[in-house]
């Protein structure tokens, strides 16, 4: 098991570790019952991870004297939202869950959020655990401390900064997800290559079907490649003021067109049409070489990811969704551009025609 520690400020509560290993649940298990101690854990999963895993996380909790017990939710985006914010809270509260509670989040990228924003607020906050099961949660979302649910209006628009007080990543966990979930992680990990390792780049591009075979050699040290950088971004920036805003790339439009799709679009495939999106908007700025954007279309392509845009989509709502985005800054738009594979910035004066002008390019 690998271990990566996030330090934050010398905020004793806030730095944590991540680790990472193959069929780790049992160590997982004894590490909480050293490290993490807590009058009682609500494992809170949603319908289809309990179904695999919820039970026995609970079994292997309560064989070592936790008491323990676990809260589903349905399965899927439309969970993300207030409504079961409060649907979580009113069972903890029922339940007798007090300040001395610990969650655990099992789950993908929206139990993680969700977990995560329930346990920041939950009493003025109770200590929270993320164990991701998705390639998504694994690479990204679980690792960072940003929690979130969605407004009608838009992705993650009620949220705060709360660190989890550890992250268990069990490779195991990928064997049982679909392939639509397991590209979805895929453009995470494209992502960090694009914007802070060529070499992570290079290897999906000249490997991506061993990769997506899951049996890879480098499986391991491409997820803790994605951990590690993201961890390095987080510990200089916790709460998005400056570096952070790098990790967004593609986000920022992708989350526009998840919205808009109504989620018909998962995270990975909205990421994906962003992330083609931005590497247009760099040529037409000329930041970026043809040949580049080539290659940024071409690896994403053959994960698996669109790389165009249904001609059902109208260019306008997806820029009124843009103008709801959290991270824009008065009336600017803040973009995650890139000059070469490895090198990203951020770019805050592109004016709506020009985005408009790419999601028309962009359509099949």
């Amino acid at each position: 098991m690998r271990t990566l520690k996030v330090n934050l400020d010398k905020k004793i509560l806030s730095s944590h570790e991540i680790r990472i290993g193959h069929n780790i649940m049992d160590r997982m298990v004894l590490l909480i019952a050293k490290n993490y101690k807590a009058s009682r854990y609500v494992i809170v999963t949603d319908s289809n991870v309990n179904r695999l895993y919820g039970q026995t996380l609970l079994v292997a909790m309560t064989q070592a004297g936790f008491k323990a017990s676990v809260m589903e939710i349905p399965a899927g985006e439309s969970s993300k939202n207030m409504s079961t914010v409060m649907d979580i809270t009113g069972r903890l509260l029922a339940d007798g869950a007090d300040r001395g509670t610990l969650l655990v989040a099992l789950g993908g990228g929206v139990v993680g959020d969700l977990t995560g924003f329930v346990a920041s607020i939950y009493m003025r906050s109770v200590p929270y655990i993320q164990i991701p099961t998705t390639l998504v949660g694994q690479v990204d979302s679980a690792i960072g401390g940003k929690t979130a649910v969605d407004l009608p209006q838009g992705k993650n628009l009620l949220g705060t900064f709360y660190q989890p007080r550890a992250v268990f990543v069990d490779l195991n966990f990928l064997d049982t997800l679909p392939d639509r979930e397991f590209n979805n992680g895929l453009a995470e990990m494209i992502k960090y290559g694009i914007i802070g390792d060529e070499k992570l780049f290079q290897l999906l591009e000249e490997d991506i079907h061993a990769v997506k075979s899951r049996d890879s050699v480098h499986w391991v040290k491409m997820i803790e490649t994605c951990c590690r950088i993201k961890k390095s971004i987080v510990e200089i920036d916790e709460r998005e003021q400056g570096l952070r805003r790098i990790l967004n790339f593609g986000h920022t439009l992708g989350h526009a067109l998840e919205t808009v799709s109504d989620y018909a679009l998962s995270h990975g495939e909205g990421v994906a049409l962003g992330m083609v999106a931005a590497a247009k908007l760099s040529v037409k700025m000329q930041y970026l070489s043809e040949d580049e954007l080539i290659r940024v279309e071409h690896v994403i392509a053959h994960a698996g990811l669109p790389t165009r845009i249904l001609a059902s989509f109208d260019p306008k709502a997806v820029i009124d969704c843009l103008k709801m985005d959290k991270k824009k800054k008065d009336d600017v738009i803040h973009f995650v551009l890139i000059k070469k594979i490895g090198m990203p910035f951020v770019n805050g004066s592109i004016n709506e025609q020009l985005i408009g002008d790419v999601l028309e390019e962009m359509k099949a």
